[in-house]
C-alpha cells in the first residue's frame, strides 16, 4: 500500500501504484506529490533552510534574485555561504575568497549580517516548536524533529505536520527549506540534501541498506576528510562495502567509530533528538589582511581575542579546562595546538597567558593568515578559577598555613600565586595537551623566618580544584550512544 500527500493543497489519498518519477495530485494536478509505503509511520525529520544566509540576502534584495550570491570573502576571508546559481560555477561553502573570485567572477559578494541571520532563524525556530517541542538545533539554519506524538499534539501524521511547515515558512519568511523525514537522525539527515532546493525527501526501513548500499563512506556523520582517505586506502569507497564487514574487524582497525559504522550502514542509529544540545567549545578568530610573522603582532591580536573569549564565558557563565591556539599559515595549513589547565577558567589574563605560551612556541619566521583562540571541555563557571588561589586574603589562608609548629611565627596571608605552565611532549616533538601546576607561596618580607628543615611544605586541598563527577564522566561517555526509548504506539494515523 502506498500512501501520498501533495505538498501544495495538502490532499492526501492512497495511488494504486508507485510512479516514477512523480505522482500527480488528483485535487491540483501539481506534479511534487510525495508518496511512500511508510509515510505514516516516519516520525523523524530533519529540516535545512535553502543556501540561508544568501535567500534571506536575495529576499531582501529584489535585484538580486537572478545573480549569483556569494556571503563572506573580504580581502581574505572565506565563503559563508552562497546561492545555488553561485554553486553550478563551483563555488563551496569554507572556501577562500580569492578562489570563489576565479571561479565565479561576475558573483555579487555580501558582508554577512549575523543579527539579520540570527532573527530570522528564530523565526523558522519559532515555527518548528509549534509542531513538535523536540527540536535539536545543529546550527542557525537546521534542525532534528522528534514527531512521535504528532497525531496526539496535532491530529496528523509527522508528514502533513512537515509538507504544512514547509509550505508556512515559504509564505511567511520567504524563504525555501528542504526536508528529510525517516525513522533515525542518521537517515533523516541524508534524506534533507537528496532533493534541494525546496526538497521533501523520505527513507523507509524498507529500503534504507539498498539505499546506502552504493553511498559514498563520505555521506556518513563523522567521517570527514582524514576518515575518508583511510577508508580509501583500505579499499572501501561505499557505505554497502562496510555492510560486509565483521563488527569486530571494524571495531579493530577504526577505533569506536567502527561501531558506528556497522550500525549506520545497517540503517541503525538510536541516538535521540536531545532538546538541550551541549555547548563544547567557545572561541574566537580572525583572518589577516596581510600575512602576518612578527610575534609583537602575533601577540597584540593574541591579546584582543583572549579578551573576547573572557567576555564571551562571563555573559555566559562557563568556564574552559582546556585553552585552544588554532594558527593557519599562508600557505593554507592549519596548526592547532592546546593546552589543558589545573582547573576551569574564565579569567582573561589565564587564558592569556596560556594562549601566549602555545604560540611562542610556534614563532619561527612563518608567516600567518589566521589566528584564533578558544577553550574547550566546558564547566558551569561555579566551578572555575577556586577564589582562594586568587584572593590576596580568604578564609582558606588557614587551612593553608595549619601544619606550621606552634613556636614559629606564621608568615603573613598568600600574597601571590605563580602558576606554572608544563608542557609535555610527544617523541615526535608535538605539542599535546598540557597540565598547569599550580604553586603556591607565600610572601617574601624581612619579618619572615626562613624556612626550618623539619618545617611542613604548605599545600592545598585537592578539594580546590574541581573535577568532573562520577556522574557527569558516566553522563558525557553514554550520551552519544544512549538507546532511544518510545512508548508503545496505542493507534494507527488515519490517513
Amino acid at each position: 500500500m502506498t500512501y501520498a500527500i501533495c505538498p501544495s493543497c495538502l490532499h492526501k489519498w492512497r495511488p494504486p501504484v508507485l510512479a516514477a518519477p512523480a505522482i500527480l495530485c488528483p485535487h491540483c494536478g501539481d506534479k511534487r506529490s510525495i508518496a511512500h509505503a511508510e509515510l505514516p509511520e516516519l516520525e523523524i525529520g530533519h529540516l535545512d533552510c535553502d543556501a540561508f544566509y544568501a535567500s534571506i540576502e536575495k529576499r531582501d534584495r529584489p535585484e538580486l534574485a537572478h545573480q549569483p550570491v556569494i556571503i563572506g570573502g573580504g580581502k581574505r576571508g572565506v565563503v559563508s555561504t552562497c546561492c545555488y546559481m553561485a554553486r553550478k560555477f563551483g563555488v563551496r561553502s569554507a572556501m577562500p575568497a580569492f578562489k570563489a573570485r576565479e571561479l565565479c567572477p561576475d558573483g555579487i559578494f555580501l558582508p554577512p549580517d549575523m543579527a539579520k541571520y540570527q532573527r530570522e532563524g528564530m523565526r523558522v525556530r519559532d515555527m518548528m516548536r509549534a509542531v513538535t517541542p523536540v527540536i535539536e538545533p545543529l546550527s542557525i539554519d537546521e534542525a532534528f524533529m522528534d514527531l512521535t506524538d504528532s497525531y496526539e499534539r496535532t491530529g496528523k501524521s509527522p508528514a502533513e505536520n512537515l509538507v504544512a511547515l514547509q509550505r508556512l515558512i515559504l509564505q511567511e519568511v520567504g524563504i525555501t527549506v528542504s526536508i528529510g523525514l525517516s525513522y533515525n537522525k542518521f537517515l533523516a539527515k541524508i534524506a534533507s540534501d537528496l532533493n534541494k532546493p525546496f526538497g521533501f525527501s523520505l527513507i523507509g526501513r524498507a529500503e534504507a541498506v539498498e539505499f546506502l548500499s552504493d553511498k559514498p563512506v563520505r555521506m556518513m556523520w563523522g567521517v570527514g576528510p582524514a576518515m575518508e582517505r583511510k577508508l580509501h586506502q583500505d579499499g572501501i569507497k561505499t557505505i554497502g562495502q562496510l555492510h560486509e564487514i565483521d563488527i569486530h574487524h571494524l571495531q579493530g582497525r577504526y577505533g569506536s567509530i567502527g561501531k558506528r559504522f556497522y550500525h549506520f550502514s545497517r540503517g541503525e542509529d538510536n541516538r535521540q533528538v536531545e532538546t538541550t544540545s551541549e555547548r563544547k567549545s567557545l572561541s574566537s578568530e580572525t583572518t589577516f589582511s596581510d600575512d602576518i610573522s612578527d610575534s609583537t603582532a602575533l601577540g597584540d591580536i593574541l591579546t584582543r581575542l583572549a579578551g573576547r573569549v573572557a567576555h564571551d564565558l562571563e555573559r555566559k557563565r562557563i568556564a574552559g579546562h582546556t585553552v585552544v591556539l588554532k594558527l593557519k599559515t599562508a600557505d593554507f595549513k592549519s596548526r592547532t595546538r592546546n593546552m589543558r589547565l589545573a582547573y576551569p577558567t574564565l579569567r582573561e589574563n589565564v587564558i592569556l597567558q596560556s594562549a601566549m605560551t602555545l604560540l611562542h612556541r610556534e614563532i619561527d619566521g612563518t608567516k600567518f593568515r589566521l589566528l584564533g583562540v578558544g577553550v574547550t571541555d566546558l564547566f558551569n563557571a561555579d566551578a572555575a578559577d577556586p577564589d582562594d588561589l586568587f584572593a590576596a586574603s580568604t578564609p582558606a589562608n588557614d587551612e593553608v598555613t595549619s601544619g606550621m609548629p606552634d613556636d614559629t611565627t606564621t608568615p603573613g596571608p598568600l600574597t601571590a600565586v605563580s602558576a606554572t605552565l608544563i608542557p609535555s611532549q610527544h617523541k615526535t616533538g608535538e605539542t599535546t595537551p598540557n597540565h598547569a601546576v599550580m604553586r603556591a607561596t607565600p610572601p617574601v618580607t624581612s619579618e619572615t623566618p626562613a624556612p626550618a628543615a623539619n618545617r611542613p611544605l604548605i599545600t592545598i586541598k585537592n578539594d580546590l580544584l574541581p573535577r568532573p563527577t562520577t556522574e557527569q564522566l558516566r553522563e558525557s561517555l553514554t550520551r552519544p550512544y544512549r538507546k532511544q526509548v518510545k512508548q508503545p504506539r496505542q493507534h494507527k494515523f488515519v490517513f
